[in-house]
């Protein structure tokens, strides 16, 4: 049985780093990573994750967020990026990979451009 979801990032075409996810099920809220699509992506603040980012329009599904997380444990549907994965669960490096792709958002928003997050298989 598949334990994760296992991605790449880019950044205007451009690798930014890993992502990790739950498994694909069925998009069910908390327990799966989300489908394939195209979705707004914008900056957002909360006393748990501090500044950290909101994926937008998944169907069925809300507060997604981009966050720091070196294990798929720590996750429940959000999308944490990681310099490196060290397993098909773990990676190392979140808080950095984060920090790369929060700094593009805010600046992004700054200049008045959307951000939008492209998933495919």
């Amino acid at each position: 049985m598949k334990m994760s979801t296992t991605g790449d990032l880019y950044i205007d075409g451009h690798y930014c780093c890993k992502t990790l996810e739950l498994p694909w099920k069925d998009n069910q809220r908390s327990v799966s990573c989300i489908p394939e699509g195209t979705y707004k992506v914008k900056s957002r603040y909360s006393t748990k994750f501090g500044e950290h980012l909101l994926v937008e329009g998944v169907p069925d599904r809300s507060y997604i967020l981009f966050h720091p997380a070196n294990d798929v444990k720590e996750l429940e549907g959000c999308i944490a990026p990681v310099e490196k994965l060290t397993s098909s669960t773990t990676g190392i490096f979140s808080q950095n990979a984060f920090q790369q792709i929060l700094f593009v958002v805010l600046q992004a928003k700054k200049e008045g451009k959307r951000v939008k997050l492209i998933i495919e298989g």
